[in-house]
């Protein structure tokens, strides 16, 4: 059964990115990405060569039709953001949907949160909490 993969990438520091992470993004078909040139960025700076498939404001439901019949197909694919956790104020909501109305395995390779390390540094009560966009 096919995957699709939400992977957390670097906030502002490279070296912040997990080996699990690395991992997925070299084992799957397709990587998913906010805009194409951070994402070509990441990719360069970790030596992996893979095709990239933009999802964004403007190509989230042309993207994610696309992105499902890979996933039918039986193809792991990868969704990142631009910084942080995908779906945390990104688009992607869309995909994650259709694959888990589809039956599609979705999961998460956690990571970076710009909300929870501004959280962690604000000096905040950090036992409850809201995020609203």
């Amino acid at each position: 059964m096919a995957t699709l993969y939400l992977v957390s990438v670097p906030i502002g520091n490279a070296g912040d990115i997990t080996l699990r992470a690395i991992e997925t993004l070299r084992s799957v078909s397709l990587i998913l990405c906010e805009d194409m040139k951070p994402a070509r960025r990441l990719l360069h700076d970790l030596k992996i060569d893979k095709e990239l498939l933009p999802l964004n404001e403007h190509t989230e439901k042309t993207a994610s039709g696309e992105a499902l019949e890979l996933l039918r197909a039986g193809k792991d694919l990868a969704l990142i953001s631009d910084a942080g956790t995908p779906l945390v104020a990104d688009p992607g909501q869309h995909l994650v949907r259709l694959a888990i109305k589809d039956g599609i395995r979705v999961t998460a390779v956690p990571g970076p949160s710009s909300i929870l390390a501004a959280l962690a540094v604000s000096g905040f009560e950090s036992s409850s909490f809201l995020f609203a966009e």
